[in-house]
């Protein structure tokens, strides 16, 4: 059962905390599932640019309004509010994965401008599950998704304080069509919640110089990757309590070595 673990405090005084949630075991499309039936990329991601891409209806125009947006992955929401200005409704779920060398490691999906919001911070969702419906953020844009991977989990809503480059973001195409299928377990991970600042205020340890993502997380051997969901190791626990403790201390820039 996930549960939301000892509520902590960052540096900025945000509530954090961890939801325990199986590895994704692929990503998709978050629009027209699996594979983007029926829609197209109105804008591309390009560094230093948009950092993002921008998913329209193929019908044209405000006809895709309302249309349902899915999570591409299984995950935990950090975030779904109304940040207002640019933003409108904006969801960030955060997924934990085996990547390519087989070490587990995160990634943020944002989905922006949305007409409604349909899940809650703390929240699990599976790939494919509705999280929101398209919009324009209240008609300051034509209707649109827009859609953005993050390598850094502390960006947010804070894009300014970050590098705007391949060193915090991913191509959200490249990225999918690179992680259509993963191997997954029964096993639960700690997933992190409110390492970022509230829109508009700034983190005191932020690194803008494209480090890498603050939060690293234990690589399981590999005869431990289908074990049933007993829970964490007694490596896996010294380790999030290494977290927990910078957590508190607001020493996010380092991030913790995970156990050998």
């Amino acid at each position: 059962m996930v549960f939301l673990a000892v509520l902590l405090f960052c540096g900025q005084g945000m509530a954090a905390g961890f939801v325990r949630c199986q590895l994704a075991d692929g990503f998709d499309f978050p629009v027209g599932k699996p594979n983007s039936d029926g829609y197209y990329k109105s804008r591309g991601y390009w560094p230093n640019g948009h950092l993002g891409e921008d998913w329209n209806g193929k019908a044209g125009g405000d006809s895709d309004l309302g249309d349902p947006i899915y999570a591409t992955a299984r995950g935990v929401v950090v975030i779904s509010e109304n940040i207002g200005v640019g933003w409108g409704n904006c969801i960030i779920v955060r997924h934990a994965y085996r990547d390519e060398t087989g070490k587990i490691a995160m990634v943020d999906s944002l989905y922006a401008h949305l007409h409604q919001r349909m899940v809650k911070v703390g929240q699990t969702v599976e790939k494919g599950q509705l999280v929101g419906t398209m919009g324009g953020n209240n008609g300051m844009y034509l209707v649109h998704l827009h859609f953005e991977m993050r390598k850094n989990l502390r960006i947010g809503m804070n894009r300014s304080q970050f590098a705007r480059d391949n060193s915090n973001y991913y191509s959200p195409t490249d990225f999918i069509n690179k992680h259509r299928v993963l191997p997954t377990s029964f096993q639960k991970y700690p997933i992190p919640l409110g390492i970022f600042a509230p829109y508009g205020r700034s983190l005191a340890d932020a690194r803008s110089d494209g480090g890498e993502t603050a939060v690293k997380v234990p690589t399981l051997p590999s005869t431990q990757r289908n074990l049933p969901d007993t829970g964490p190791s007694a490596d896996d626990e010294d380790f999030w309590s290494k977290l927990r403790t910078r957590l508190k201390q607001g020493k996010m820039t380092e991030g913790v070595d995970p156990p050998p």
